[in-house]
């Protein structure tokens, strides 16, 4: 080949320009490291309590692949006295913030801010009602453990055959807990991260609120951004957002809502903004924005119910309808915490922690149709009504109701089994007919996954054995 060509050649190489850079890696810096920031802070202190080589193995693994390089490279500063922790990722920006605020966990701020007044934090302490007896507190919550094993013992002997990593796993029985088992470090107040769990609990508080007739979730949703005269997004009704039926449009498949969870970005900033993609009803979109829109009505249905109270000269504060803390207290759930927003909206499509007892509880209420202790907290049909598949269904192995999953399609099986089922393996499985309820908590990954359809059909199959 000529000299000249090679010359020529090379030059040209040269005056090309060079591969454009991800032109989302600093947005994902960011992220990452606020996912560090808020990540530590809710596992050090919203009863979890863990060490943080722990949270490290645990907490910062298994995440989003654009991020994960970033978290595990960037360090956090542990603030223990003023329970904040900080996570510096570039120098000419401040770090990113996550500060712990009692019973309403950990606040991440938005991406540059230093600090925040902490104002309307909840620091009112938690009742202790583990002296109770359950289900309120944790004195005879074991049924009399028989000599020998158990069909269900022998049905869970071997977990790794179900696939996963799991730290916890409750089996609950005519209202006793027949099985728990907990991993090393891992215990009955330990509260994990509850991921997609907590649409299952957004869809219990509107339920409590529908039965106090304070929201009705068949009318259009109560938002005030979509009340623009021709806005089509104003016939969209609640129930059609617990139903993930908005027909609305979202950034990403599965509508991660990375600006709430990891950016600090306000709840009603982020979810509202978003425009008509398909009719109302006509198509399943598994949307976080729609839980969250969900409970944006929620809040506005009570606070008009408020005005009708003040009306009548009641004083009852709105606080205290849309307060989660205090709903799950009256369950016993008093190791449950609910995280928000800056801006104190809560975040009830992944950011909650709990324990594997507390959900065991929140099972109990759907177990006994909305009733708890001899008082109806959810309406009669409450749990007919989110377990029906009469909206749009998801294509694959699983069917889908109000805020729940749906086994119906799983061999092995009874049909109204139904669950929770939250991100790295996190799931709350209750079975009316057999009066069982199945907890499990994990961190999987994509490389080992549990098959809960698997680990339920073996424990239905014991319960046969069983009786």
């Amino acid at each position: 080949m000529p000299r000249a060509f090679v010359a020529g050649l090379a030059l040209l190489v040269a005056a090309l320009p060079a591969r454009a850079a991800d032109p989302n890696a600093e947005i994902n810096r960011a992220w990452a490291a606020g996912y560090r920031a808020a990540f530590t802070c809710s596992a050090l202190w919203n009863g979890a309590g863990k060490p943080l080589d722990a949270i490290e193995r645990d907490e910062l693994t298994g995440i989003y692949p654009e991020i994960e390089s970033d978290v595990r490279a960037l360090k956090a500063d542990v603030d223990g006295k003023a329970k904040k922790v900080s996570v510096t990722y570039r120098d000419d920006m401040p770090p990113r913030v996550a500060e712990w605020r009692g019973r309403e966990g950990c606040v991440t701020l938005p991406i540059g801010a230093l600090s925040s007044a902490r104002e309307g934090a909840y620091f009112e302490p938690r009742p202790n009602l583990d002296a109770k007896a359950w289900p309120w507190g944790d004195v005879n919550a074991r049924a009399p453990i028989p000599r020998g094993y158990t069909p269900y013992e022998q049905a869970v002997m071997n977990l790794d055959g179900f696939g996963g990593r799991t730290s916890s796993l409750l089996i609950v029985k005519n209202g006793r807990i027949i099985v728990e088992r907990y991993a090393l470090g891992h215990d009955v107040h330990t509260a994990q991260r509850t991921f997609s769990v907590a649409k299952s609990m957004a869809a219990t508080l509107i339920g409590y609120a529908a039965h106090n007739g304070w929201i009705d979730v068949k009318r259009p949703a109560m938002i005030d951004e979509w009340q623009a005269p021709g806005d089509p997004r104003a016939a969209i009704t609640t129930e059609q957002l617990m139903r993930m039926a908005s027909g609305l449009t979202s950034d990403t498949a599965g509508n991660r809502s990375d600006a709430i969870y990891m950016g600090g970005a306000s709840v009603r900033q982020w979810t509202t903004q978003w425009p008509l993609l398909n009719p109302p009803g006509s198509r399943f979109r598994y949307a976080n924005n729609d839980t969250l829109l969900a409970v944006q009505s929620l809040k506005a249905a009570q606070d008009k119910a408020q005005a009708a109270i003040n009306e009548r000269a009641a004083v009852i504060r709105s606080d205290r309808l849309l307060n989660p803390s205090r709903f799950f207290d009256g369950l016993g759930m008093t190791r449950t915490v609910v995280e928000h927003d800056g801006e104190g909206d809560y975040i009830l499509s992944s950011q909650v922690w709990t324990t594997a007892r507390d959900l065991a509880r929140l099972g109990l209420l759907y177990q006994n149709d909305g009733m708890w202790e001899g008082r109806r907290l959810l309406p009669e049909d409450w749990r007919s009504f989110v377990t029906a598949p009469s909206g749009p269904q998801p294509e694959g192995a699983f069917g889908y109701g109000a805020g729940f999953w749906l086994l119906n399609k799983s061999p092995g099986v009874p049909e109204d089994a139904f669950g929770a089922f939250g991100n790295r393996g996190q799931y709350l499985i209750v079975i009316p007919s057999h009066r069982l309820i199945i907890v499990r908590q994990g961190y999987d990954d994509d490389k080992q996954r549990l098959d809960i359809a698997k680990l339920v059909a073996a424990v239905v199959a014991a319960d046969a054995k069983a009786r």
